[in-house]
């Protein structure tokens, strides 16, 4: 999954929440942003998924729930959206509090930038579990 895809699901899981409701969920985030992931933090999100049997599983998982979502955002589905989030929602709960802190920091990284490109080379090693 390319970091400009990362990106995407993290702003399509959000969206249905901040469509409905911006306040409360400004609220449970605490008004404060997610810090930007370091190198050091996307290095060891990829080795606790890489070193763990389930998480890995959930990972794949929500790479191909990503393919789904990215559909139904297409067809304006928002029903859809909203199922999808909610599945997309428990299978990051699955793989861990690491991977959902760097997935809301990472909307802070340029994909284009040579931070991006460096850090979707780090976790193309996630994308390499689903190959198998």
């Amino acid at each position: 999954m390319t970091l400009k895809r990362v990106v995407a699901i993290s702003a399509l899981i959000a969206m249905p929440t901040l469509v409905v409701m911006p306040t409360l969920a400004l609220a449970q985030q605490g008004g404060a942003r997610v810090p930007k992931p370091s190198k050091a933090d996307v290095q060891k999100v990829v080795q606790i998924v890489t070193g763990d049997k389930a998480k890995s599983q959930a990972y794949c998982d929500l790479s191909k729930l990503n393919d789904e979502m990215m559909a139904a955002d297409q067809k304006q589905d928002e029903k859809a959206l909203d199922a999808l989030g909610n599945q997309a929602d428990a299978l990051i709960d699955q793989i861990g509090p690491e991977y959902s802190t760097m997935m809301d920091g990472l909307d802070q990284v340029d994909p284009d930038s040579p931070e991006g490109k460096e850090y979707e080379a780090i976790l193309s090693g996630l994308d390499k579990l689903c190959t198998k």
